[in-house]
């Protein structure tokens, strides 16, 4: 049914329990699997002195991070006979949400896979919900893991 499934990632416990499930799925669709890791825009420009240093290191712990978390869905891949294909893929400049919907559309995906945090009240008030911004927005079927 699926024949390419975008995960989305971000290397939380909730993003491995949804790596868990998309791996699943590629495995008994034979779909191929691309992890997504996005990378939120640098918070401080626009306040003040920008500072570049402060920059490179946002964007450095971004790829450091971005790499662990396809680490862990690769090894999950690997672990199937046959592998689950698995692209990895990294967006810079575009709010979590926003990267997910646009790559989406991008590779084509016919299911994306987010994970949820799942939280409630005043905490998602102030945080938003990237797997809400993502249902809201996406022209295909998404799946929330808690």
């Amino acid at each position: 049914m699926f024949k390419h499934i975008l995960l989305a990632t971000d290397g939380s416990a909730a993003s491995e329990h949804a790596a868990k499930l998309a791996v699943g799925m590629a495995q008994a669709h034979g779909a191929k699997l691309t992890s997504l890791y996005v990378v939120d825009p640098y918070p401080y420009l626009g306040i003040g002195e920008s500072n570049p240093l402060g920059f490179q290191a946002y964007m450095s712990a971004a790829y450091e991070h971005a790499a662990q978390a396809h680490a862990t869905v690769a090894e999950l891949c690997a672990k199937n006979e046959p592998p689950v294909e698995l692209q990895a893929r990294l967006v810079e400049d575009m709010t979590a949400s926003a990267g997910i919907v646009h790559t989406a559309k991008d590779e084509d995906a016919d299911l994306i896979i987010v994970g949820s945090h799942g939280r409630t009240g005043l905490a998602r008030l102030m945080l938003g919900s990237v797997a809400a911004k993502v249902l809201a927005e996406a022209t295909v079927p998404v799946m929330v893991m808690r």
